[in-house]
């Protein structure tokens, strides 16, 4: 590591810690020439797959794309920035996890809208009626009955227990 103080090329680490809940480490470095101690951050560089979009194109992923829509599903929902910050970790970490190198942006997609059914029920219904293009109010009463049984079905599990 260069010293960022003096031309040195040779520091040496005197304390590593792990920083920003277990994703960085950071390092605590003293330089063997000047004597000057700075910090330097280390993550992990993991590689996304690509998405292929419904039109054939493939582009990179966007996590800030990703949280766009969450926040636009959202918006005016009491729903702490904490939880959507957890759905997007979780989801990008589906992504990486995705066996191939390219994934379809509808499986992207779908795994939203299972977070969001989760999350928060309007928001859900909010994603799915522009994910789905929903065309009229009768797909809208449509997908709130399947969330209404889908409710009815988890209360009834939970009562038997």
């Amino acid at each position: 590591m260069h010293c960022p103080f003096c031309p040195a090329t040779d520091t040496k680490v005197i304390d590593s810690r792990l920083s920003s809940e277990g994703t960085q480490v950071r390092r605590r470095r003293e330089c063997l020439e000047c004597g000057e101690r700075f910090n330097t951050y280390e993550t992990a560089e993991l590689e996304m797959p690509h998405v292929i979009k419904s039109d054939g194109t493939r582009v990179a992923f966007d996590e800030h794309k990703l949280r766009a829509g969450l926040d636009k599903a959202l918006e005016k929902r009491p729903v702490e920035i904490d939880a959507i910050d957890n759905v997007v970790s979780h989801l990008k970490n589906k992504a990486r996890a995705y066996p191939e190198k390219e994934i379809p942006a509808t499986q992207i997609g779908e795994w939203v809208m299972d977070e969001l059914r989760i999350l928060d029920e309007v928001a859900y219904v909010r994603f799915a009626s522009v994910y789905r293009s929903f065309q009229d109010v009768d797909e809208f009463s449509e997908e709130i009955k399947k969330l209404q049984n889908k409710t009815k079905l988890k209360r009834k599990v939970i009562e038997k227990h």
